[in-house]
């Protein structure tokens, strides 16, 4: 095969640095742009905080000073009458004496926190997983050392829900690997059980329960005997609680030989307590959502404006840009030539994300209308697509722009992916979304009858009676992703 040169156009869509720094700053959420709004305050020199900002701190700063002072005067004041209407302090003190001796000034805000308490606000500011939570409670518990031993074993074996998910013959069996029944240091079976009940004591209590029968007991038991209802709710989550879950009331109360009344009682009772004990404790950060937009209401029309306190307001610095010298090629002028520049394109992005935003979220409230003057059922349906389409760009931009971006309304805080939804034909022939069906099921389920509640079907014929033609399986994948049980779990007492 011979080889040869030739010449050719090809075209290519080529990402720039400043595109790609665009479609960056695009999908950043809110508190992730911040973030990487610091990083570039931090790196380039060329851009500053506005000055506008800065004085207004610094105006604060000044102010909080002048408070501080004059309060310090005033307590200094305050202290000096009540002395001198004490017994006076003598000028000379004698040689072996302090001035702790006679005056005390220590005060009630000067005092060192307590270590115990500042090791507890410095465990809830940070989040712990239920392993360290419960160890932390292990440390502070008598045990002696075999029992702490048994303790740390059991604490090794509990779920992130709290349940003891290795069977305790296991656990005791672990225990004695390297010993024999004969030798003192043997631990009995009973020796375990022991230090499984103080563990199920620890907060949140139940936590290390083998199942859930003996974890509801666990903290019914921690309620006084004086409440109502008590003893009935005990023999229910003892004996009773499969019948309880397939709400087979009629068996229940024939066999307890009690009435509806009591069994609704009890049941209320049982329903404050946690199935769940460890799952309120988890070492995930948690995540703040701070809205990008606000809508607000005013002279009759819906208005959107950006959220002023999303983030800081950054300007070129003058002084920094004025030593740049054309005629000047030497290393140090090239690199603030640079700087000045990425900072210009970082500015520039960033005013086209507002920009973008902007609009694609009044375009949004302007579809929406009847979300917010009637809620979830005047939803109206809407796809990426329309949006791309009525502000000119592509469905892959407006997909960036309405992940992790949120809008305040007066309705609350909702996802701009919230507003997006499927649609259904209506038997007149015009279209339903699929949040306003959400929320009329939603709103059929509130309205049930507690001793019949309704089946999907009878919320599909309901649907079908207000011109939604909707199948039942539909209305079964609303109902769960609703988080709503069938119609056989949802049945309750009166």
């Amino acid at each position: 095969m011979k080889q040869s040169l030739y010449l050719g156009h090809e075209q290519r869509l080529h990402m720039t640095p400043q595109l790609q720094q665009a479609i960056k700053l695009l999908q950043l959420s809110t508190l992730d742009l911040q973030q990487e709004i610091q990083n570039v305050l931090e790196s380039n020199f060329m851009l500053e905080v506005a000055e506008e900002e800065a004085d207004n701190a610094s105006k604060k700063e000044a102010d909080d000073l002048k408070s501080d002072k004059q309060e310090l005067e005033k307590q200094s004041a305050t202290e000096t009458s009540e002395l001198t209407s004490k017994e006076a302090i003598p000028e000379d003190l004698p040689t072996d004496s302090q001035w702790d001796d006679v005056y005390d000034g220590s005060t009630s805000y000067s005092q060192p926190a307590n270590d115990d308490q500042q090791g507890d606000w410095e465990r809830a500011g940070s989040g712990e997983s239920l392993h360290e939570h419960l160890t932390w409670q292990m440390q502070l518990t008598p045990f002696s050392d075999a029992d702490r031993a048994i303790a740390m074993s059991l604490i090794d074996s509990i779920n992130d829900d709290g349940y003891l998910y290795i069977p305790i013959e296991e656990i005791h069996a672990g225990i004695n690997r390297d010993t024999s029944e004969e030798d003192e240091q043997y631990i009995n079976i009973d020796e375990v059980e022991a230090v499984l009940h103080r563990i199920q004591q620890f907060d949140p209590v139940g936590v290390g329960s083998r199942d859930l029968s003996e974890c509801l007991l666990v903290q019914l038991k921690q309620l006084p005997d004086s409440t109502e209802y008590l003893q009935i709710a005990k023999d229910l989550v003892i004996n009773h609680l499969d019948g309880l879950a397939s709400r087979d009331f009629k068996r229940i109360t024939k066999a307890m030989r009690i009435n509806q009344e009591q069994l609704n009682q009890a049941i209320l009772l049982i329903q404050t307590l946690d199935p769940r004990p460890g799952s309120n404790i988890t070492n995930e950060t948690p995540e703040y959502i701070v809205p990008d937009v606000l809508v607000t209401r005013q002279k009759g029309k819906w208005t959107v404006e950006l959220n002023p306190d999303t983030m800081p307001k950054i300007r070129i610095n003058k002084q920094y840009a004025k030593l740049i010298r054309r005629n000047d090629t030497s290393d140090d002028t090239n690199s603030m030539r640079n700087h000045l520049q990425e900072a210009r394109w970082f500015m520039k992005s960033l005013q086209s994300r507002n920009e973008t935003l902007l609009k694609v979220a009044r375009c949004i409230v302007e579809r929406q209308r009847g979300f917010l003057d009637y809620g979830d059922e005047a939803m109206r349906p809407l796809v990426l697509r329309d949006i791309a389409e009525a502000v000119e760009m592509h469905e892959s931009t407006i997909s960036r722009v309405t992940t992790q971006k949120y809008m305040h309304t007066p309705n609350g805080i909702f996802e701009f992916k919230y507003f997006f939804s499927s649609h259904v034909t209506t038997t007149e022939g015009g279209i339903c979304s699929a949040t306003a069906i959400r929320a009329i099921i939603k709103k059929l389920i509130a309205a049930e009858s507690h001793d019949k509640p309704l089946s999907d079907s009878k919320i599909a014929d309901l649907l079908m009676k207000q011109g939604i033609k909707v199948a039942r399986r539909t209305v079964t994948k609303y109902r769960e992703a609703m988080m709503y049980p069938s119609s056989n779990e949802r049945k309750r007492l009166a």
